[in-house]
């Protein structure tokens, strides 16, 4: 089943999700519907917040067809040297910033038979994982880039706040 993409605006965007607490057939299937709509749209990455789901858990694939699906993570950087990388967001449509992220972390969290994991990851992967860990705390990407980047943008995010409060009201 393919979710719809909340967009910039809406609340959920920036609520910090609750740990899931029970890794059930549910919990497996909204993933696997999360791995399909991110292949849809042709994400690398997708968040439970970004489909409406408010709980700690969000898919990837870096484009080598490996999905990982993080339930409750937890990241720590192991490096202060940083890498700038160009960003995008299924959620904020039509927007790409560069970010400076920790280039290695260490990603600690449950896969879907419940095992603890501890993984070293960088490049790349390194990237999409904390851009994804963002959206389980309410941080959208566009928070994260340079004052003057921001202000380049800021018309075109009032605009899409706009357009997303709009149509949810007419949803209610």
């Amino acid at each position: 089943m393919i979710y719809e993409i909340k967009k910039y605006g809406s609340d959920i965007l920036r609520e910090e999700a609750k740990n899931v607490e029970k890794i059930d057939d549910e919990i497996k299937t909204i993933l696997d519907n999360m791995v399909e709509t991110m292949y849809e749209t042709k994400g690398v990455g997708l968040a439970a917040p970004q489909v409406g789901i408010s709980l700690r858990m969000f898919v990837c694939d870096k484009g080598d067809g490996v999905v990982k699906k993080i339930i409750n993570p937890k990241i720590t950087p192991l490096t202060n040297t940083l890498t700038e990388c160009e960003e995008g967001c299924l959620s904020v449509p039509g927007i790409y910033k560069k970010v400076r992220r920790p280039e290695k972390i260490k990603i600690e969290y449950t896969n879907i038979d419940g095992e603890n994991i501890t993984e070293e990851v960088d490049d790349f992967l390194a990237i999409i994982m904390q851009h994804e860990y963002d959206h389980l705390d309410g941080i959208l990407f566009v928070d994260k880039v340079s004052p003057i980047a921001k202000r380049m943008i800021s018309r075109k995010l009032q605009a899409m706040k706009k357009e997303t409060k709009k149509a949810e009201e007419v949803e209610d």
